[in-house]
């Protein structure tokens, strides 16, 4: 009977260590700026800011995507940007590369994630505050 009642204990313990309510959490941003020749001058910009990183977040759920979608763009991105996602407890971070071209009241973006692809912000509001804060850093 107490062996039972150990094993069921350790199971119990197994159980609850491997169901955790960890979320994925973006916890950094590298920003790097593409001149109008289409050259990088090499200089990346380090996003840190909880606030700003929640806002950011919050302009890419509004990006409508087309999944397996690869676009050919006339023009060199305004931006590239690299998403550190935390994604499991105790694991490194994985790396996501977006590309963002700018264009007026919409912003136009590739992923390479396979789930994501092609997407566009439509949001007039969003895409002002997302240019905002990759390019000027506000």
């Amino acid at each position: 009977m107490r062996k039972l009642t150990i094993i069921t204990m350790l199971l119990m313990m197994f159980i609850s260590g491997c169901s955790s309510n960890f979320e994925p959490e973006l916890t950094r941003i590298d920003v790097q700026k593409i001149n109008e020749d289409g050259t990088n001058d090499g200089e990346e910009r380090l996003i840190a800011d909880k606030k700003v990183l929640q806002s950011i977040e919050h302009a890419f759920s509004k990006i409508e995507w087309s999944p397996k979608t690869k676009a050919e763009m006339a023009r060199k991105e305004d931006v590239i940007v690299t998403f550190f996602i935390q994604e499991e407890k105790n694991m490194p971070e994985r790396l996501y590369e977006y590309r963002i071209w700018f264009e007026g009241d919409t912003a136009t973006i590739t992923s390479e994630k396979e789930n994501e692809g092609y997407g566009r912000l439509t949001d007039k509001t969003e895409v002002q505050a997302l240019e905002s804060k990759l390019l000027q850093g506000e």
